[in-house]
């Protein structure tokens, strides 16, 4: 049987997953026939959602290249950093060199190869201001390529869990709060996106001092969704189909969320959604506004057998309370695995918007 030749942007994401780590913290198959309500309004005039716990393959393509650290590179003439001595910083997003957009670390190189080691002009976003810098690549001795002595990224991909699905617009939220570069902490750009169907394979139990973390496997040919919007509180998308399912229930004002029992939507074995016990232990005031807006501790014997409490790839995980869809978790107490933060449901609404 003749082998299928895989398309240059599925070898990339395999590439992305292999040895994947559960970059984002704490993550349904809804069965056939579920009961659905296509209304999203309901009594007082309430926003309807449907609360998912389902993990998702999570993809993210950064708008230009992040400049993740600064290295020499070694020369005929010695070891040069054109990238220090033009003024690039950790955290800088290079979107143009002379006029070519540049968005993946292939075209970096391909225009610096062109270029032959001329003067360059590096357009740089740095928090939020628009500079330019000018810089001259070294050619490295190794392999006669020209380089700037800039370690960049150019994309991200992790486990997590969608929190709700809105099939009125067909709108998903995820996370709870958003997708950070691992070595400068800052927030991807985002450029294109989108999430993929998962199985959860396993589970590392979370210890003292030792976060645990889901593992999956993922459909890497074909996106349940795409992605619009990387924020601090979540990720956000769309379908155009009902791909989650599941019945809307009524969201809930922060004020409205209180000390006491409730529970959390996810998925920690094979295609599974459950529901399982935790407590409220303290809400913090509204106007914090960030995605620690509520202390929860998992209360219930099977997730914490599972699990050991809460996990990176939990990230999202929907949190009921009296018939409400309340909030999401979002981060694991490192010291203490069986509890993590949420964050307020009408705050992931907002940054959706």
């Amino acid at each position: 049987m003749q082998k299928r030749e895989e398309k240059p942007w599925t070898k990339r994401l395999r590439r992305m997953f292999a040895g994947l780590m559960s970059l984002l913290l704490v993550g349904m198959a809804i069965p056939p026939g579920t009961a659905f309500a296509a209304d999203t309004e309901g009594a007082e005039g309430r926003r309807m959602l449907v609360p998912v716990g389902h993990t998702v393959g999570i993809k993210l393509f950064s708008q230009g290249v992040m400049v993740v650290g600064l290295t020499d590179v070694v020369t005929d003439c010695g070891e040069q950093s054109p990238a220090k001595e033009c003024g690039l910083r950790q955290g800088d997003i290079i979107t143009h060199i002379d006029d070519h957009r540049v968005d993946t670390i292939e075209q970096v190189q391909a225009v610096l190869q062109d270029t032959g080691g001329e003067e360059v002009e590096l357009s740089i976003s740095r928090q939020g201001r628009n500079l330019k810098a000018q810089a001259t690549a070294a050619q490295c001795t190794q392999d006669g390529s020209y380089r700037l002595g800039a370690w960049i990224r150019d994309s991200m991909a992790g486990i997590g869990t969608v929190t709700y699905y809105d099939p009125k617009t067909g709108k998903f939220a995820a996370l709870g709060h958003g997708i950070n570069d691992v070595d400068t902490h800052l927030l991807l750009p985002l450029q294109t996106g989108g999430v993929m169907r998962s199985t959860v394979t396993d589970v590392r139990r979370g210890e003292k001092g030792k976060p645990g973390e889901l593992h999956g496997q993922f459909d890497l040919e074909r996106d349940l969704g795409s992605l619009y919007a990387n924020t601090d509180q979540g990720v956000f998308g769309q379908v155009d189909n009902d791909v989650f399912g599941g019945v809307p229930i009524p969201v809930a004002k922060p004020e409205e969320v209180r000390v006491g029992a409730a529970t959390i939507r996810c998925n920690v074995s094979g295609d599974r959604v459950e529901e399982y016990a935790v407590e409220i232990l303290r809400v913090y005031p509204p106007e914090t506004g960030n995605d620690r807006c509520m202390m929860v501790e998992v209360t219930d014997p099977r997730l914490l057998e599972q699990t050991g409490g809460v996990v990176q790839g939990m990230s999202g995980s929907p949190i009921l309370q009296d018939g409400k869809l309340v909030g999401a978790v979002t981060h694991v107490l490192v010291n203490d695995p069986t509890r993590g933060y949420g964050i307020f449901i009408e705050n992931m609404l907002a940054a959706a918007a």
